[in-house]
């Protein structure tokens, strides 16, 4: 496997490009999107509302938690998932960063 050089990138930018890679496959924005609708949930119910295997919802579950989009916490025989709002915040800023970009009356080309 090849060096990807990511030593050569500031710790947000590192921070931000995993964020990006978890939410750029479309179970995960369905999954974000059930658990802003549903506001939180177990996994079976997430389960029952993708056309996916339930190991497969729990890896790209994993993937979310891993990035830090999303939480869980155990309730009995089940963990229930909610969004991460220090994942989201720091997606929020980058985009801020965007929009205030696009706002400024000197932009270029």
């Amino acid at each position: 496997m090849g060096i990807t050089k990511t030593e050569s990138f500031t710790e947000e930018q590192n921070q931000l490009a995993t964020l990006a890679k978890a939410i750029g496959h479309p179970a995960r924005i369905a999954i974000i999107q059930h658990l802003i609708k549903v506001n939180s949930c177990i996994c079976g119910d997430i389960v029952n509302e993708l056309p996916l295997a339930q190991p497969t919802v729990s890896q790209h579950l994993k993937e979310l938690k891993n990035a830090g989009l999303i939480k869980g916490s155990l309730e009995g025989n089940a963990v229930c998932y909610c969004l991460d709002e220090k994942g989201f915040g720091k997606i929020k800023s980058f985009f801020e960063n965007i929009d205030s970009y696009f706002n400024r009356t000197n932009q270029c080309c």
